[in-house]
Parts: C-alpha cells; sequence; structure tokens
C-alpha cells in the first residue's frame, strides 16, 4: 500500500490569540459542560462549526470530553437563520448558574438578525456566571448580550462588522476588535460562522493538549478550500507566516509517511543543523519534529484504519511503523484505544 501525501493544516489565528485565560485543564474526572443560548434567527453555521470542534474533540479522545446542550430563550424550538428550527434542551431560565451547579462555558448564539435588545432572564444570567468565572463567550454579535449584561467592560471582543458601529456607539466600555476572533480575558468570541470554528479551536486548547487540538484541526480542516473552489486534500501545509524552510520541512515529512526520514536526514536534505530545525519547531508549532511527524503518521494510520479494510499489519507498515506491536503501543498512547477496539467501534 502506498503512502499518501496529506493536508496539514494550522490556524494561524490560534497562534497568535492572546493565551490571558483560564489554565489548561484535561478534563480527566468529568465532561467540560458548554451552554448555548440560541437567539431566534441564530447563525446556524456558527452554531453548528462550534459545536462540530466538541464533538471531534470527544471522538479523538474516544470520551466524553465535552458535553453541551443549547437553551431557547424563552422556547424548545428556537428558529434559525435558515428557518431550520432547532430543538433545545430547556429553557433559558432552567439554565442553572450556582456556585455548586453552573456550566463551564456559556455561548450566547448570534445572527444577522438576531434581535441586539437587552434580555431580562439573559442579562441575569450572564451576571451570574460572571460571578462564578464561567467562560463566557458570542458568536457572530452574541457579544452584543455580553455587553448589555457589562460582563465586557474593559475587555475586547470580535463580533461581525455589520455591528461594530453599533457596539461602539453603545458601549464605550467595551473594545471593539477588527479580529475575526478572540480568546483571552476569560472571553471568547467570534464574527461568523468560519471564525466560530477557530475560536472553539481556540478554546479547546485550554481544555485539552496541543496534540488532540492538532488532531481536531486534521479531521475539520483537511477540506479547506483553493483557489477557484479546488479543494487540495491532499497537499502539504500553505501558511504564509511559517517560514518557508519550515513549510519544506512539512512538505517533505507528508511526501515520507510509508518510509519517515530521521531528523538527521531531514537536516541533511535541507542543508540545516538537526538545533536549528528543532528550534524552528517548537517555535513556530510548540511540538518537536519527532512528535510532528508522529502525529501525521498515527493520524494518516487512523484514516486507513477507520475508513479502508486493509489489516492492521499492512497500515503499520503503510505509516512507516516498524512493527504491528510498536504501532498499536503507538496507536493507543494517542487515541487511547488500540487499532483493533477503534476499527471495531466504528460501525
Amino acid at each position: 500500500m502506498s503512502a499518501v501525501k496529506e493536508k496539514r493544516q494550522f490556524s494561524s489565528t490560534m497562534r497568535s490569540t492572546n493565551s490571558a485565560f483560564l489554565p489548561a485543564q484535561e478534563s480527566a474526572q468529568r465532561p467540560v459542560r458548554v451552554a448555548f443560548v440560541l437567539h431566534e434567527h441564530f447563525s446556524l453555521m456558527a452554531f453548528t462549526a462550534a459545536v462540530d470542534v466538541l464533538v471531534t474533540a470527544n471522538l479523538v479522545r474516544n470520551a466524553p470530553v465535552f458535553a453541551f446542550t443549547a437553551y431557547g430563550l424563552d422556547t424548545l424550538a428556537v428558529k434559525s437563520d435558515l428557518g431550520i428550527d432547532i430543538a433545545a434542551g430547556g429553557r433559558l431560565e432552567q439554565l442553572q448558574v450556582t456556585a455548586d451547579d453552573h456550566p463551564d462555558v456559556l455561548m450566547v448564539c448570534g445572527g444577522f438578525r438576531c434581535s441586539l435588545a437587552m434580555d431580562p432572564t439573559l442579562d441575569r444570567k450572564l451576571r451570574e456566571a460572571d460571578r462564578h468565572r464561567v467562560i463566557l463567550g458570542g458568536l457572530w454579535n452574541g457579544a452584543v448580550a455580553l455587553a448589555h449584561a457589562g460582563v465586557l467592560d474593559n475587555k475586547s471582543c470580535a463580533l461581525h462588522r455589520d455591528n461594530h458601529a453599533y457596539m461602539r456607539e453603545t458601549f464605550a466600555n467595551v473594545r471593539v476588535s477588527d479580529r475575526t476572533f478572540l480568546v483571552e480575558d476569560n472571553r471568547a468570541t467570534s464574527a461568523g460562522a468560519v471564525s466560530a470554528l477557530e475560536m472553539m479551536l481556540a478554546l479547546t486548547s485550554h481544555f485539552q493538549n496541543r496534540d488532540t487540538v492538532r488532531a481536531i484541526e486534521e479531521i475539520l480542516s483537511c477540506d479547506r478550500v483553493a483557489d477557484q473552489g479546488r479543494a487540495d486534500l491532499l497537499q502539504p501545509p500553505n501558511e504564509p507566516e511559517l517560514p518557508e524552510l519550515l513549510q519544506s520541512l512539512l512538505q517533505v515529512m507528508g511526501a515520507n509517511i510509508e518510509e519517515p526520514l530521521t531528523i538527521e536526514e531531514l537536516a541533511t536534505a535541507s542543508g540545516v543543523s538537526r538545533r536549528r530545525i528543532e528550534r524552528l519547531f517548537q517555535t513556530h508549532l510548540d511540538t518537536s519534529p519527532s512528535r510532528y511527524y508522529l502525529e501525521l503518521r498515527i493520524t494518516h494510520a487512523r484514516r486507513l484504519l477507520l475508513q479502508s479494510g486493509e489489516s492492521i499489519a499492512n497500515i503499520a507498515a503503510a505509516c512507516g511503523f516498524v512493527s504491528s506491536t510498536h504501532f498499536s503501543h503507538c496507536y493507543k498512547d494517542y487515541f487511547g484505544v488500540s487499532p483493533s477496539l477503534a476499527r471495531a467501534q466504528r460501525g
């Protein structure tokens, strides 16, 4: 079985996000609870993009590391911007926000046609959540509700550009950012559907390790659209902010999955020292070259394992592992289950 060149995506906005936030967690004891409050005519794309990250995190970790519930302001069926009714898990008044029982994240979902008026119940819930250090966020123009509640005073936020003027005029103490999303100061806000996914990835990095976030990115960013709508599924990353040398090294790694090169061979081929390669990976990707290469191969193996009928031995060989046993150990260490169990669970 020949190796396939796989695309590896990195979110530049995620890497540059302000890190002033809650300490990272691994959610070993219970899932991180995320509550979404849906305004009528909320952006369905923004909501599903955010939820997709949470669901994919659970799949990657083979455990419920996130749990989410949607709440309507006063109904159990909320009409989205596409005219599709979404069933909520409860009305907003049913959302518990006390010292002993509260979500870890409370996200307000707005949209192009959503009302910008203050809702008394939502206003109260947001203030209570802020007192209990709940992470507060907004999708599209959901940040307006946070501003009404006063929980954005002297803080920055991202929201849809159509609402920038309103926010600046109405809330003088709120700093409106030109960025598409922000995750800082215990707040997570985004301006639209695409940035909702990027924002949730950045937020996930505060609860899960970088390996998990990269695995989620690998799954959700595999169909990034290139020029003229063509999706380059099998190309290496082309992030302009990454140094050209690093991009070149990533391309070489992606092209050598079945027969991985040593770091010394990469150094010789690129004409630089091993030390320089290690510094590049640590500085720009926050990992080592060998760890990145292993992630690249193990995630490629996961695709083959779940999407093909090839034997585990053949998949191990196709992804550059010296034996099925070595592959199984690496796979279980990375995904939490053995390859055979992962295949058995796919149905």
